[in-house]
């Protein structure tokens, strides 16, 4: 596939590219229309991660090389993104955006309630507000493994007909954080990038072990379940993460179109939720969830063939293609 820096505002982003069919993807530096590899020299550090490990210091060390103009640079419509960063952990953010979770109570009510549907959405929407007021983030574990760029067709495992979407704002960890708290959070943020969440909504719950609750490795872990990317961005160059437009689309029709306002807890409150136990490593995901509009509340989940192309402002957007799996 080609590549297109629409809708990507920044002077520069990181992307890992590849100039040929089987070609291994190399670290690369995206300003406006074209891309060129970088590495220890231009990063001044071993690697992205170390590099990562500095910021947000160290993305002026790539300012001079996204002004050159040498023969290094290829136009990026000739190359194909990959995800652009390789996390050694990933932690996503459950029930965080209001809307989104007001549609799935009154998507998922009991046949034997009662209650008016009005009523339904009400009684969720305070339970939403008060726990905005009192609570705190819940926070599960993905699979680094499953971090693709949208360059892979997302498979669609064949043991379920109920794989959905869910676009979301993805902070990427700068320097390490361990029990940070709120006002020094955003220190510790390098960037942003796009992932699409999928998720396998019918193995979410287990219905063996209904005391247990929630089962994520099996309902969001399959290969290539998180599209990332395609860019980097420097957090200096997203001046409000905190209100930022995402918008998803499937085969052209719109289903998710929310902004990042409508988060319950926001990006500060979710750094220093998710270092408290555990230390947030350089180029780490920490996904934020996704709004309303998913699969779920449509009626209508992915099918073999399906294009979505997931977009957040300032950011650019991804395009994944859905192919089913052969069943076994």
């Amino acid at each position: 596939m080609t590549s297109s820096s629409a809708g990507l505002t920044a002077p520069y982003a990181l992307v890992r590219f590849r100039t040929g069919d089987g070609a291994e993807a190399r670290l690369g530096l995206v300003a406006g229309d074209r891309v060129r590899e970088i590495g220890p020299d231009e990063l001044g550090a071993a690697d992205l991660n170390a590099f990562l490990a500095e910021a947000p210091a160290s993305w002026g060390r790539l300012t001079a090389v996204a002004e050159q103009t040498d023969a290094a640079w290829h136009p990026l419509a000739d190359v194909t993104l990959s995800a652009p960063v390789t996390p050694r952990q990933v932690l996503q953010t459950g029930a965080n955006y209001r809307t989104h979770v007001i549609d799935l109570v009154a998507a998922g009510r009991a046949k034997n309630d009662p209650r008016p549907i009005e009523e339904l959405r009400e009684w969720a929407a305070d339970m939403m507000d008060r726990r905005a007021r009192e609570g705190i983030p819940y926070f599960f574990i993905g699979l680094p493994a499953a971090v693709v760029g949208d360059d892979v067709d997302l498979v669609l495992p064949s043991y379920s007909d109920q794989h959905d979407w869910e676009l979301e704002l993805a902070i990427v960890i700068g320097r390490e954080a361990f029990r940070v708290d709120r006002e020094h959070a955003m220190e510790h943020v390098a960037g942003y990038t796009i992932v699409n969440d999928v998720t396998t909504r019918d193995l979410v719950f287990r219905e063996d072990m209904k005391e247990i609750g929630t089962d994520w490795y099996r309902g969001k872990n399959a290969p290539g379940f998180l599209p990332t990317g395609p860019f980097l961005v420097p957090s200096p160059f997203v001046a409000n993460p905190g209100d930022l437009h995402l918008q998803l689309t499937l085969n052209g029709d719109t289903m998710q179109d929310a902004t990042t306002s409508d988060l319950l807890f926001d990006i500060p409150a979710l750094i220093a939720g998710a270092s408290q136990n555990m230390p947030l490593l350089p180029g780490d995901l920490l996904l934020t969830g996704s709004p309303a509009g998913n699969g779920i509340v449509h009626g209508r989940m992915l099918r073999d063939g399906d294009v979505m192309v997931g977009a957040i402002e300032g950011l650019g957007a991804q395009t994944v293609r859905a192919v089913a799996e052969e069943r076994r």
